[in-house]
């Protein structure tokens, strides 16, 4: 049971607040590293109170905050963050290249096999209708693809070798 009177709900509350998106002088989205290293630190402890953010999360802002803080778990090696994908899926089909983004490097790093599909809808989409005047999204996009191809690949040609 979550206790959403907690210090990690409210720290997780006031996710999206702060952000600044990327815009003619800098690619790139600005955080609050405070808030981000607070949540870091409590690791998986986080992740219910990230997955019931999510799936309420209606601004750019929030989702990017909250997508940005699930890529440093993985590169701090927290575990389950796959497990969030039912609520990181409903923002698979957003037309914003910066959650695309986003989401592609968490999918790149997790091979979720669910993910597969939208990355090709994502590229596909971006391709033909790019929308995004400070950056190209294709090529993380693309390379969460090619992550999957190549992790399908070394199973398959590693798989009779022992």
């Amino acid at each position: 049971m979550i206790n959403f009177n907690s210090q990690i709900a409210n720290t997780v509350s006031k996710l999206g607040q702060g952000v600044s998106l990327p815009n003619q002088y800098r690619n790139y989205a600005v955080y609050d590293d405070k808030r981000t290293r607070d949540i870091l630190n409590y690791g998986q402890e986080a992740l219910p109170y990230i997955d019931t953010f999510l799936k309420s999360a209606n601004t750019e802002e929030q989702v990017l905050d909250t997508l940005q803080i699930l890529d440093k778990m993985l590169d701090k090696g927290v575990n389950g963050i796959d497990k969030l994908y039912p609520a990181l899926s409903r923002f698979n089909n957003v037309t914003s290249p910066n959650i695309q983004v986003m989401l592609a490097g968490i999918y790149r790093k997790t091979l979720i096999p669910d993910a597969f599909g939208p990355l090709n809808k994502m590229l596909i989409r971006q391709t033909l209708m790019p929308n995004s005047p400070y950056f190209d999204p294709t090529e993380e996009i693309g390379g969460a693809i090619y992550e999957y191809l190549r992790n399908q690949a070394a199973i398959k040609t590693y798989q009779n070798k022992n």
